[in-house]
């Protein structure tokens, strides 16, 4: 499958999944559709204070392979190794190709549509390992708006069995405010399932039912949600980590062990990025880097 056909296959099934009902963020609302399944209008109101959004998985975007000033308002809680001082892509409700990856500020929820006026939100990136963004979305929002994140999309739809290794690497900080969770976002496929890894969830709960508790893998334990109707599973973390090594290849062979994804599953894109439901009105700054995916 080209580049181009790849985007044209993911935006039919976004407008497809824009016409199913979904939920939103908060404790108690299960988001039956990630950031991928909206049509993507860019809406700009307000400003973020002194400063100046994103999916997701947000089916695609950029690059393939085979495989500013940092704003006010909410601080990031934990630290990441040194942080993005001088960018060389700042975007709003695009992206910027970084090597075989893709930064993407994708604001895929600010449509009409939603019912919702998004605030103002900007990607700044030093490099696909370096980079944050800072976002000001309305206090009380239960819906995912935006989902920024870095991406690879694998064009040729490799099958899951033919790879040994499946890793990626990250380091994170978030700022403990509003709603929102950071997260993988992978598509398989060719997008009809989804699977998200939950590394800090902050008031969200996942789609569909949970049909498993502190499932342990690769060091951690999961409980895992599945919506076998849209082919949507998450593992969410049942304890905060925001750094390290996840080991996708084990966690997609235990969802084809239990039923989750189909025996001959093929990977597309893989996200790392945050889900952005509120920041209570106020701008508040995610960072991120120390990101890689190996595989073999």
């Amino acid at each position: 499958m080209t580049s181009d056909q790849w985007r044209q296959d993911a935006w039919t099934m976004v407008l497809l999944q824009a016409s199913l009902a979904w939920a939103g963020c908060a404790s108690g609302n299960n988001e039956v559709l990630s950031a991928g399944d909206a049509a993507v209008e860019s809406v700009a109101d307000g400003s973020l204070g002194s400063e100046v959004d994103a999916g997701h998985g947000r089916p695609d975007t950029g690059s393939s392979s085979g495989g500013g000033d940092s704003g006010s308002g909410a601080g990031a809680d934990s630290g990441v190794g040194s942080q993005c001082t001088n960018p060389s892509c700042v975007v709003s409700n695009t992206g910027c190709t970084e090597g075989s990856y893709y930064l993407y500020d994708h604001q895929w929820n600010c449509v009409p549509s939603s019912g919702v006026t998004c605030g103002p939100e900007k990607l700044y990136g030093c490099s696909y390992d370096s980079w944050y963004v800072v976002s000001n979305q309305p206090a009380g929002n239960t819906a995912v708006l935006t989902f920024p994140s870095v991406q690879e999309n694998f064009n040729k739809n490799p099958l899951v069995s033919s790879f040994n290794t499946i890793t990626s690497a990250f380091a994170e900080a978030s700022p403990h405010v509003g709603d929102y969770e950071v997260a993988y976002d992978i598509w398989l496929n060719n997008m009809a399932n989804e699977l998200m890894i939950w590394v800090d969830n902050y008031n969200q709960t996942p789609a569909g039912k949970k049909v498993a508790s502190n499932v342990s893998l690769g060091g951690r334990t999961f409980d895992v949600w599945w919506n076998s109707s849209s082919g949507y599973v998450a593992f969410d973390a049942n304890a905060t980590f925001t750094s390290g090594t996840v080991d996708l290849l084990q966690i997609f062979n235990y969802s084809i062990q239990q039923g989750w994804l189909p025996p001959s599953s093929t990977l597309g894109q893989i996200n790392l990025g945050v889900e952005i439901c509120s920041t209570n009105g106020q701008a508040a700054t995610w960072y991120f880097n120390d990101f890689s995916i190996t595989t073999n």
